[in-house]
């Protein structure tokens, strides 16, 4: 056979290859990035250098991972003056896939974060000596953590931040506080307020609104969801604007019975966001806990509540995923679907009290029909329990990491070992079979921009475009750990359908920016072009 008639059958085999959207067989993937990387992954953000910072606790005893120049600190954990070498924090750089350690003084468990509008990460609270501690982490080569003693009113241990439109970040509740405060403060006299929701939520002894779902709402209002409810809350006012309905079966929703939660995307239209919906999906029935302490694991919750906060008469709808799910994350993905991931499928949260791992990640699609959302996807080799995390980067993989059931590092003879393992899931989207629909952002797009901007974003494409499928999104990096990924949103832009080409493999599509602060606080976001629902790698773009 003679080259020319090679290339001709090769070129005939490349225009009859169909779209990835079209092709059914498009499949997720594992790729396992360390096998050991010091740490247990147990509170995750990516920052907008595409690094991400890596934590778990200091008074887990000495880890895998020896600090810097051999420095050290003192862990006064029970009260008893121990000589800890080694790192409970790392920061992992995407791009290289190394990492290096970072030191903690104060014990950083189960706390919260978010990034603030200059990139920096801001992480408030932990357990002990760390409970009233905010900590400061700024991105370079030789950065560490610098710790702010006593910057918080009220202990903060399982407790939620958001990022508001002013660029302040609210901390709503965490353990025996029923209350929020804001940081940073605006006067050392700036106090806690008092959220009676929180008190209303607790299940006495097993409290199930630990870590609760808030999302900031277009009109810069709060849907907070916690145990098997929420409201609308204005956070200015401290008023409650609305109750919404129980979610159907009353089953807790929170931690330790830890479902998961997202705002579902937003798709901005004439200046404004029409449609505002959350889903909630997982967790673990009533009495899971109390169970599980005396050796009893029940089935994992398989249901999902899905709520219109915008409507004037919100009702939950019920959906069922195809396995249940305790202890799983939920992230949105840069083409709008949802990937839930990591957790078990009995048990609940809690030291030892999550069994049967499930394995398998799914993805939901909001926007098909009901009977058609749910997607099992490739299973992992690794359990992911108790104190695991998962995180979108910028080429659209998903890093997962994390999994310690144990109160210390624990390798042999338990169930689930601690786990120190880092890896990565990519979603159907990264199939090689779609490379050649997915977009390329080009250098000559515009990166930063303000509210209500014209946006001109560049791209190329290697097959043809099919313009009506293409569209523009923004997702803003989360915070994560323990099932919640804070601050995560997804805006589609206005505008997506203005495509056109400006060269033989270029594209120009002119989008509109975020009209506003509420439905987008000033900050970095990960910025994507979307072809027939494959997404291009994100560009940082900031906006304010």
């Amino acid at each position: 056979m003679n080259s020319t008639l090679i290339i001709f059958l090769l070129y005939l085999l490349l225009i009859a290859t169909p779209p990835c959207s079209l092709i059914a067989s498009a499949a997720s993937n594992w790729t396992l990035l360390h096998s050991n990387i010091g740490i247990t992954a147990m509170h995750m953000q990516l920052l907008p250098n595409d690094r991400v910072v890596i934590y778990d606790r200091t008074d887990f005893g000495a880890s895998n991972l020896s600090l810097a120049n051999g420095e050290c600190r003192i862990d006064a954990h029970d009260y008893v003056l121990k000589r800890d070498c080694t790192a409970h924090s790392i920061e992992y750089d995407v791009a290289s896939n190394s990492f290096r350690p970072l030191m903690v003084q104060t014990d950083i468990w189960c706390s919260s974060g978010a990034l603030m509008p200059d990139g920096s990460l801001l992480q408030t609270g932990g357990f002990n000596d760390g409970d009233h501690v905010v900590r400061v982490f700024k991105s370079c080569d030789t950065c560490d953590w610098v710790e702010i003693t006593s910057a918080l009113v009220k202990r903060r241990w399982y407790a939620t931040n958001h990022i508001l439109p002013g660029g302040r970040q609210i901390i709503i509740g965490g353990r025996r506080q029923y209350n929020y405060e804001f940081y940073p403060k605006l006067s050392k006299s700036e106090k806690a307020y008092s959220l009676p929701f929180l008190v209303q939520t607790n299940d006495p002894k097993l409290e199930n609104n630990l870590y609760p779902f808030v999302f900031l709402t277009p009109d810069g209002k709060l849907f907070i969801f916690a145990n098997n409810r929420a409201i609308l809350f204005d956070y200015a006012r401290n008023k409650v604007l609305k109750a919404y309905p129980e979610i159907p079966g009353g089953d807790p929703r929170n931690y330790p019975s830890t479902g998961s939660a997202v705002l579902l995307p937003m798709r901005i239209v004439q200046g404004k966001v029409a449609v505002v919906e959350v889903l909630v999906c997982g967790g673990a029935p009533k009495g899971a806990f109390v169970n599980a302490e005396n050796g009893r694991f029940d089935k994992a919750l398989k249901t999902c509540g899905r709520i219109q906060v915008s409507d004037p008469n919100p009702q939950w709808v019920m959906e069922t995923m195809p396995l249940a799910r305790v202890m799983g994350d939920m992230l949105l993905l840069p083409n709008g679907d949802v990937l839930i991931i990591n957790g078990g499928s009995a048990g609940t949260a809690g030291w030892e009290y999550g069994r049967d791992p499930a394995l398998y990640p799914v993805i939901y699609k909001p926007d098909n029909p009901f009977e058609d959302r749910f997607e099992a996807q490739v299973p992992t080799t690794i359990p992911r329990m108790y104190h695991s995390t998962a995180l979108l980067i910028r080429d659209g993989r998903v890093l997962v990491g994390g999994s310690n059931p144990h109160i210390y590092y624990n390798f042999t003879d338990v169930l689930y070992p601690t786990e120190l393992r880092l890896e990565a899931f990519l979603p159907p989207y990264l199939d090689p079979r779609c490379a050649r629909s997915r977009p390329k952002i080009t250098p000559d797009s515009q990166t930063e921009f303000g509210y209500g901007n014209r946006v001109v974003i560049r791209f190329r494409v290697v097959d043809e475009l099919d313009p009506d499928s293409v569209m523009v999104t923004m997702v803003a990096p989360a915070f994560n750990t323990h099932s919640f990924s804070m601050n995560q949103r997804l805006l589609i832009l206005e505008g997506g359908n203005t495509t056109k080409a400006i060269g033989k493999t270029k594209y120009q599509v002119i989008v509109t920016a975020p009209p506003s602060s509420n439905i987008a606080p000033g900050r970095h976001y990960l910025l994507f072009v979307v072809h027939r629902q494959v997404p291009s790698e994100g560009v940082w773009v900031k906006i304010g």
